[in-house]
Formats: structure tokens, C-alpha cells, sequence
């Protein structure tokens, strides 16, 4: 009994390793090659497969997602004989398990190496300028080269980056140099401009000040102007409506006097000649009272005795107000009168 339950045992475990490997379940987004003897026999996708115990052997399983490969620094040599490091990110993903399994050995590898010398193909042609300046045809002319290389071993590379581009220290420090010397100028540049339009604005709105003030100046010296001018008429549309006399007119032109006199600074003021004249005039008026008016104690008027003579022929009669002062030898009603000193009598009224 022993020999026969031993090979039970042996042969419950061959069936169980051979269903093992009979049922293969691949995850989803990837596949795997299957080889019958050593040859190629067909490739598994995703799910549940069924494949042969002993005789069909499940090579690799590859991964069909797109998968991100980093590669380390190389140096790069420009054409103006500049060496730079660049660092590079490739992004592929395999569309043929079978090509990329049985056409190159490596094919991680062999991007890698076809993405070093395209790299130092295309930045031996570009000076360092340009290659700083221009990273979008360095991955476009990346791209292109490794898509038509990798295309046979199927794989796709759906994009080339360039993660950085590391120039000498020397020439880091000459370009940040430069760099600053640039943006100070800019400033510069900006800082006159600024001060520029601050003093052009600052100019206008000087000129523009300057004209508002003299429009309003103009516009209120012409309404001064015609405010007196309006004061002046109304004056002298009173003295006319009034018929203001020739006495009236000499007391209001010797009231003017005093006011030349007045401030610390009038040392020496000359009369005009119109005084004497405006003190004929009060003269006649002051004589008028005093050869017609009554008493000092108010007594009555005597009446005149004769009619009064005719002015002599010498005699100034009174004419238009408007005309000004002139003297007189008699008063308006032909009354003789004294001649008075025009002199004395200014000096009666302002003893100063």
C-alpha cells in the first residue's frame, strides 16, 4: 500500500504544478511571450490564458504603459567649443511586445545611446546661445530621430524632454554678468523715460495753471473794469438827474484833498491847479451866506433894499456841472461877492 499511495502523492503534485502552468492570468496593460520549444509561439494579453504544461514556456511579461525613463547627464560639446551637461527625459511606450523582445536586446539601453549621439548631433551644429534659447528643436529633432529609429523595435517615443542645461561655472558667471548689466540698463532706460514723462507732465500742468490764471485774471479785470465803468455812469447819471451846482461839486473835489495827504511816506505832494479853481468856487458859495444870512443869534434876513446890479461884463457866468469847476466873480443869483485867497481857505479847512 505504501508504494501505491506514494506515487498518488507524486502524481497529485505533478497535476497540481501542471495546472499551475497550464492557467496563466496576465494584468490588465500588459502581455507576455510564450515560446514552444525555444520559438516563438504567440503573445498572451490581458486576462485568462490557457497554455501548454512543459512544452510552452512563458518567456517575460512586458509592461504596456507609457513609461518614463531619466537619463544622467551628458556632456555636451557646442559649436562654439563650449561643454555642457544635459539631462534628458524620455517618454515611450512599447505597441509590439514581440519586436521590442526579439529585435534588440536591451532596448532601455539602446534609447539611451541613440539619445546621447542625436543629442550631440544636433547641439554640435547650434552655438551656446542658441542652445540655451531653442530647447522646443532640440526635443522636436530628438523626437523625430528616436520615433523613426525605435519604430522597427517596437517601441513609440511620444516625447523628449530636456530636464536642464548645465553650461561651465565660468560661463554661468560671465552670463549672470552680462545678465545684470542688462537689467540695470533696462532700469536705467526706464528710470529717464520715467523722469521724462514725469517732467513733461509736470510742465503741462505748469502751462496749463498758468493759462487758467491769466484767463481769470483777464476775466475778472474785465469785470472790475465794467463794474466801475458801470459805478462811474451811475455816479454821473446822478449828478445830471440831481443838477448838482457848481458849489456842491467844489466841497466834494476839496474833500478829495485830504486823502493825498494821508501815509507816512508823502513827504512833499503837489496842489493841482483844478484847486484854486474848486476854491473860487466855495469861496462864492461861504460869501453867498455870509452877505445874505442873518446874525449870529439867528436873527431874521433882511430883505435886500435895490435889486441887484448886473454882473459886470468881466464876470464868468456858471455853465454845465459835468463841465468842472471854473470861477466866478459874482454868485449865481449876480450878488458881488469878495474875491477869496484859494490858498487861505484850504489851509482854514486842513490846518495839516
Amino acid at each position: 500500500m505504501e508504494p501505491v499511495l506514494i506515487v498518488l502523492v507524486v502524481l497529485v503534485v505533478v497535476a497540481f504544478i501542471a495546472l499551475i502552468k497550464t492557467i496563466q492570468v496576465i494584468p490588465q496593460a500588459s502581455a507576455a511571450i510564450v515560446e514552444r520549444f525555444g520559438r516563438y509561439t504567440r503573445t498572451l494579453n490581458a486576462g485568462l490564458n490557457i497554455v501548454v504544461p512543459f512544452i510552452d514556456r512563458v518567456r517575460n511579461r512586458i509592461d504596456l504603459r507609457e513609461q518614463v525613463v531619466p537619463f544622467p547627464p551628458q556632456p555636451v560639446i557646442t559649436q562654439d567649443n563650449l561643454v555642457v551637461n544635459i539631462d534628458t527625459v524620455i517618454y515611450y511606450q512599447v505597441t509590439d511586445p514581440r519586436a521590442a523582445t526579439y529585435e534588440v536586446a536591451s532596448y532601455i539601453q539602446a534609447i539611451e545611446q541613440l539619445t546621447v549621439t542625436t543629442l550631440r548631433n544636433i547641439i554640435g551644429s547650434m552655438d551656446l546661445e542658441s542652445t540655451l534659447t531653442s530647447r522646443e528643436v532640440i526635443n522636436a529633432g530628438l523626437r523625430g530621430v528616436l520615433d523613426e529609429a525605435t519604430g522597427k523595435w517596437g517601441i513609440r517615443v511620444n516625447r523628449v524632454e530636456l530636464k536642464a542645461i548645465e553650461p561651465p561655472t565660468s560661463i554661468q558667471d560671465s552670463m549672470e554678468k552680462q545678465m545684470r548689466a542688462e537689467r540695470d540698463k533696462r532700469a536705467a532706460i526706464l528710470t529717464a523715460e520715467g523722469n521724462r514723462q514725469s517732467q513733461i507732465l509736470r510742465a503741462e500742468g505748469e502751462k496749463q495753471a498758468e493759462v487758467l490764471k491769466a484767463e481769470g485774471e483777464a476775466q475778472a479785470a474785465v469785470l472790475r473794469a465794467d463794474g466801475e465803468a458801470a459805478a462811474i455812469r451811475t455816479v454821473f447819471e446822478a449828478i445830471h438827474d440831481g443838477d448838482a451846482d457848481q458849489k456842491l461839486l467844489a466841497y466834494q473835489y476839496l474833500q478829495t484833498l485830504p486823502e493825498l495827504a494821508k501815509g507816512d511816506a508823502n513827504k512833499l505832494w503837489i496842489i493841482p491847479s483844478e484847486v484854486g479853481d474848486a476854491l473860487k468856487g466855495l469861496g462864492g458859495a461861504f460869501t453867498g451866506l455870509t452877505g445874505n444870512g442873518g446874525g449870529a443869534n439867528g436873527g431874521a434876513v433882511a430883505a435886500p433894499s435895490a435889486a441887484p446890479a448886473a454882473p459886470p461884463a468881466s464876470t464868468q457866468v456858471p455853465i454845465d456841472p459835468a463841465a468842472g469847476p471854473r470861477p466866478l466873480d459874482t454868485d449865481t443869483k449876480g450878488s458881488a461877492r469878495p474875491r477869496i485867497d484859494p490858498l487861505r481857505e484850504y489851509r482854514k479847512i486842513d490846518p495839516e
